[in-house]
């Protein structure tokens, strides 16, 4: 039998497990298990399946890939740098833990857009709903785009697939499982999910050192031969200069995490705050060893490659009259040519073509573990901030709740066919290297919602300005884009992922000025 065919059975198999966990998680199932679990979360499963959410395939392919990849600073490669973003997410889920779950739990939120309208007014809480929306579809869909891409590239094109049967396939698949329990099933199959991935990641680097006949200390030793393994750089204008990562994985964290209803949806699943607190705290703590973990297998992973015959080469093209370098990494083929391998297609062009089977499959079962993760949990908190920030679900007196079920499951099949449109969108696009790109839109995107919080909890102040929210952050965005191009095309320094606390400024400077100049009371 074809090989790309056994990985694909397994992949099958894979999926009926989870159906059958979503059979038995869903029955009597009702809207409030769908959006929050019905409150009766066990706080350590919700922990250990969000690591696998934080992750997904971003972390599982695109991490391992920055450590070997050639940059044009002062540092030969990436190294671990990422390592200090990972720092600054540490940092924030504390301030997440020690700000925002107690004022969602004090207010007893489904959706924590909710507190948007409790304390401005309805427009926030729609506007909140919206970015959220916005940006949990694009960072999703990107994330969902980077493991798609890899399963057609290296199982299904040889197969005659069509990249969009494969994105097809993989959502119905994701929507089959998530229609009828929601947080419920998520809560679990994320938990089934984690393990796997972990697993994989596990079983990749006890192979490779065994395959190189190292041990943890020796193979330690020649990533720093190798320049792989510097955290710090103190290059002040490149993006990922340490001290801006931090502040800027810090702030992502808060966005991201406690301003985003997907991640919130299951912490605030939990049956009280402190057991919550505890599952925050603790899914931050395994975190930091997870990423240092995979950025490890990345040096690992490029050892491996070297050992076994590729190597870093350069090739110079004429692009509009100008010559354009471009980095390559990779093994000769019969004719000369270097297949690039750096960077995200690094992890599975290895596993799939140079590991023993087993470990293929490992791979895949890990790879396909990091996808759904993220899809489902995306998937189903879209649906839910739709359905309770925008259509008012849960205050809906005039439908039943067979109709209101009825309402939210055409909700969750309209978000599937979006995810769809989206995937094909970032084939279309074709960036090969998405850990940092999904970072840069999440500081478009998500910007806006940590300035709207900030002022919100930061000051007393209301706003009553009608349309005065929705013009502020519609405006900061495209300012912290002008801003950015100006910088980029003007000066040495080059903005990273610090652009989320630009725009979250931008916006709380623009609820400042349009601020009323009474206080109000917060209603809690």
């Amino acid at each position: 039998m074809n090989p790309g065919t056994i990985l694909l059975l397994f992949v099958f198999a894979y999926f009926i497990g989870l159906l059958v966990i979503s059979y038995f998680t869903s029955r009597n199932s009702d809207n409030q298990s769908f959006f929050i679990g019905n409150k009766k979360s066990k706080w350590w499963l919700v922990a250990f399946g969000m690591i696998g959410t934080s992750l997904s395939g971003v972390t599982f392919i695109s991490v391992p890939g920055t450590v070997g990849k050639m940059t044009a600073g002062d540092y030969a490669f990436g190294g671990f740098e990422y390592y200090m973003m990972v720092i600054g997410f540490f940092i924030g889920y504390f301030i997440v833990a020690g700000v925002l779950l107690p004022l969602y739990y004090r207010m007893n939120l489904t959706s924590i857009y909710t507190y948007l309208g409790r304390r401005f007014n309805v427009e926030a809480h729609k506007i909140g709903s919206l970015f959220f929306i916005i940006s949990r579809a694009i960072g999703a869909t990107a994330r969902l785009y980077l493991v798609v891409n890899i399963l057609q590239i290296f199982l299904l094109e040889n197969l005659g697939v069509p990249f969009w049967v494969t994105a097809f396939v993989l959502l119905l698949m994701i929507l089959l499982y998530t229609f009828e329990g929601g947080v419920k099933t998520i809560v679990i199959t994320d938990t089934l999910q984690t393990s796997f991935m972990i697993l994989s990641l596990i079983a990749c680097i006890v192979y490779i050192l065994s395959n190189l006949n190292l041990s943890f200390g020796e193979a330690y030793s020649i990533l720093e031969q190798k320049q792989y393994t510097h955290f710090i750089n103190t290059d002040i204008n490149s993006k990922t200069f340490f001290l801006k990562t931090i502040l800027g994985g810090m702030f992502i964290t808060i966005a991201m995490t406690g301003l985003d209803q997907e991640m919130m949806q299951k912490n605030i699943s939990v049956d009280n705050l402190k057991n919550s607190k505890k599952n925050m705290l603790t899914f931050a703590g395994t975190l930091l060893f997870v990423n240092l973990a995979f950025l490890f297998l990345g040096g690992l992973l490029y050892l491996f490659a070297i050992q076994n015959g590729a190597g870093y080469s350069t090739v110079t093209n004429i692009v509009d009259g100008k010559e354009v370098v471009t980095n390559l990494f990779g093994f000769k083929d019969a004719a000369g040519n270097v297949t690039n391998i750096m960077g995200d297609d690094l992890f599975p062009a290895l596993s799939l073509g140079h590991f023993p089977m087993a470990l293929s499959v490992i791979f895949i079962i890990g790879l396909i573990s990091a996808l759904f993760p993220s899809a489902d949990g995306a998937l189903t908190a879209v649906t839910s901030s739709y359905c309770v920030d925008l259509l008012g679900l849960n205050e809906d007196q005039q439908r039943t709740e067979k109709q209101k079920k009825r309402l939210r499951m055409k909700v969750h099949l309209t978000f599937t066919v979006v995810f769809f449109v989206l995937i094909m969108v970032f084939k279309a696009i074709n960036e090969k290297s998405i850990v940092y790109l999904i970072m840069e839109i999440a500081g478009y995107t998500y910007g806006p919602l940590l300035g709207l919080f900030a002022f919100g909890i930061l000051t007393k102040f209301t706003i009553v300005k009608k349309y005065a929210i929705l013009a502020v952050t519609l405006l900061a965005p495209v300012l912290t884009y002008l801003i950015n191009l100006y910088v980029t095309n003007n000066t040495d320094y080059r903005i990273g992922v610090e652009l989320i606390i630009l725009n979250g400024f931008l916006t709380f400077w623009g609820l400042w000025l349009v601020r009323s100049k009474r206080e109000t009371l917060i209603v809690e």
